[in-house]
């Protein structure tokens, strides 16, 4: 069963900086897309960065100029760096990623921003 292993939440204050990692735990087949969730204590879950097999680039209007996702397919690994944190960013952040048997997440991990 693969699993992915989120690192690299926490506690920031306004305006730092945080980049969150999310690894694999063994190769997972046909990578369609990774992306980068996060939910907000009484708000749905929403997607945030997604990073695709052709490497094109997709980010939330909240979170454009400041977050930049980026991946090593050797490892399974994606990447979220987050700059210019604000409040409103504290959210437990997911990984996912699409392979053709099936979709994965991690267990989350939270990241705190104060004001």
């Amino acid at each position: 069963q693969v699993q992915l292993v989120e690192s690299g939440g926490g506690l920031v204050q306004a305006g730092g900086s945080l980049r969150l990692s999310c690894a694999a735990s063994e190769r997972i087949l046909g990578i369609n897309a990774m992306a980068w969730y996060r939910q907000a204590p009484g708000k749905q879950r929403e997607s945030v960065a997604t990073i695709t097999r052709s490497g094109s680039t997709n980010y939330a209007d909240s979170v454009k100029g400041r977050f930049t996702i980026s991946r090593d397919a050797t490892k399974n690994a994606v990447y979220l760096l987050m700059n210019s944190l604000k409040p409103e960013d504290t959210a437990v952040y997911y990984c996912n990623v699409g392979g053709i048997l099936g979709d994965y997440w991690g267990q989350g991990t939270q990241v705190t921003v104060s004001s």
